[in-house]
């Protein structure tokens, strides 16, 4: 069975509709500017402190300076654990999202795109220090995050933190380390619980294939390991709808075809890389704290989304602590890709036009 509804607070539950897709953009945005911002003295949670990190990112439109110089109109986007700030460049995120008149357009404001502390062009283990890298956890992303928000490009308030997969659990914690820091959050895809159950299993399945690989060498490899990369499809079984695999991967020959390629682009990655993406949720537990989110929150998840089972009852239970919360959980339909579905902002774009009207002011 499928359900389509929202917890608003704890006054109960009530039924969100559609708010109507906003009309296409009949240009693209421009980019604003792509830099490196470097973070000095970077205390790791697990007790090391690198002399310096480095945070890349890209920016989209243009600063707004209210009456007392401060940048009125930042938001912030965060990707998820395999992806990049490209994720957000992709060109169905800038027609649904950036273009005129789209929720996010960059004419009214701007937005901060970061690749997360070990991916990307961030650093990471395979820059050089491969297996003796700090071992980051999600709050070290966060933390660098708001380092090159604050330290790197003066900004002090978010008019919105959007976050998707990673990005969105990654959203929770904004919510409560900085409750005062942004009017409004959205965290899509994502439970505001700690790892376990299945969405433990499948990622360990991934960290101990490469572990155990023989030719990862506790990660001091000089030839990428390969043995690993036969697990990795194990990503897109738990993050694609079922009947769209089903649908492309029709046969055995399909299926089997689908699988090599899945193994061709697992052996195109860095296995230390890799490890810790998986690993770096190792302090990801926000549900003691979500009392301390002061700002308006609207998480949205989907039912046919494998990592963020609908049918545990977490979301029902977890808004009940936050102050302003609510909670959309979108049924299965044609337009579903399963975890996926976060890379299509038309499907969920509507609730990021209503949490943005909710929480306007002079925006």
């Amino acid at each position: 069975m499928t359900r389509f509804s929202a917890l608003v607070g704890t006054a109960g539950v009530c039924a969100l509709t559609c708010l109507g897709t906003a009309h296409a953009a009949t240009t693209e945005p421009t980019l604003g500017q792509a830099g490196d911002f470097i973070e000095r003295d970077f205390h790791f949670s697990e007790g090391t402190t690198l002399p310096e990190i480095r945070i890349h990112y890209v920016t989209l439109g243009t600063p707004r300076r209210d009456a007392h110089g401060e940048i009125d109109n930042a938001v912030l986007l965060m990707h998820g654990t395999t992806g990049t700030g490209k994720a957000f460049l992709a060109p169905a995120m800038q027609r649904e999202l950036f273009g005129p008149g789209e929720p996010l357009d960059t004419r009214r404001y701007f937005v901060v795109i970061p690749d997360g502390l070990g991916r990307g062009g961030s650093s990471k283990p395979s820059d050089g220090m491969h297996a003796r890298f700090p071992h980051y956890g999600y709050g070290d992303v966060v933390e660098a995050n708001h380092r090159l928000l604050v330290e790197g490009l003066n900004v002090h308030h978010l008019r919105l933190v959007l976050g998707t997969s990673m990005g969105g659990m990654q959203t929770w914690m904004w919510g409560e380390r900085y409750p005062d820091m942004a009017a409004a959050l959205m965290p899509i895809s994502s439970q505001p619980i700690a790892m376990a159950g299945r969405n433990w299993l499948w990622r360990q399945m991934i960290v101990g294939a490469i572990r155990n690989d023989p030719g990862w060498k506790d990660g001091d490899y000089t030839v990428q390991p390969s043995q690993w990369t036969r697990v990795m499809p194990i990503f897109t079984i738990m993050t694609e709808n079922p009947a769209r695999m089903q649908s492309d991967a029709g046969d055995r020959e399909k299926a089997t075809k689908l699988y090599d390629s899945l193994v061709d682009k697992a052996q195109k990655t860095d296995a230390n890389d890799v490890l810790y993406w998986f690993e770096s949720s190792w302090d990801y537990d926000p549900a003691p704290q979500l009392s301390k989110i002061r700002a308006r929150l609207l998480a949205v998840n989907f039912d046919d989304d494998l990592i963020n089972a609908t049918d545990l009852g977490v979301m029902q239970e977890a808004i009940r602590a936050v102050p302003n919360g609510a909670f959309v959980e979108m049924p299965e339909s044609a337009h579903s890709y399963g975890h996926q579905t976060l890379a299509h902002p038309e499907v969920w774009k509507p609730y990021l036009v209503k949490l943005l009207s909710e929480t306007s002011t002079s925006n």
